[in-house]
C-alpha cells in the first residue's frame, strides 16, 4: 500500500489524489487502532444509512461519530506529533513542506 499511497519521510502523511492525508499516530496500540477502525467503520456505515434514509439527525449524529473516531485516531483534530509543525492535511504536496521530497520522487 506504501507504493500505492506514498509515505512522507516523517510519516506524518500519505498522498492520494495528489493531497496529503494525516496518518494514523503511531503511538496507538494495535487494540486502540483496532477499537477506533472499528467505531469509525460503524459510524460510516451509520451516515450511510441515514443518507439513504434522508434522516437528517442520524446523519448529523453519524457524521460527529466519524469526527470523533478520526480524532482518536490522529487523522483530525489536535495533531500527535510534537515538535510544533503545522497540520499541513489537504495540501497538494507540491504547495507543502514537502515539495523537495514530491519532487524527487519523479
Amino acid at each position: 500500500m506504501a507504493n500505492q499511497y506514498p509515505h512522507t519521510p516523517d510519516g506524518r502523511y500519505f498522498v492520494a489524489k495528489n493531497r496529503l492525508w494525516r496518518c494514523t499516530d503511531p503511538r496507538l496500540s494495535e487494540g486502540e487502532k483496532r477499537l477506533h477502525i472499528k467505531a469509525l467503520m460503524k459510524a460510516r456505515r451509520a451516515v450511510r444509512s441515514a443518507q439513504q434514509q434522508e434522516d437528517e439527525h442520524a446523519l448529523r449524529q453519524a457524521r460527529q461519530a466519524v469526527q470523533a473516531a478520526k480524532e482518536a485516531l490522529g487523522e483530525r483534530g489536535p495533531v500527535w506529533w510534537e515538535d510544533g509543525a503545522p497540520d499541513e492535511g489537504g495540501l497538494a504536496p507540491h504547495n507543502s513542506s514537502y515539495a523537495q521530497w514530491w519532487a524527487s520522487r519523479s
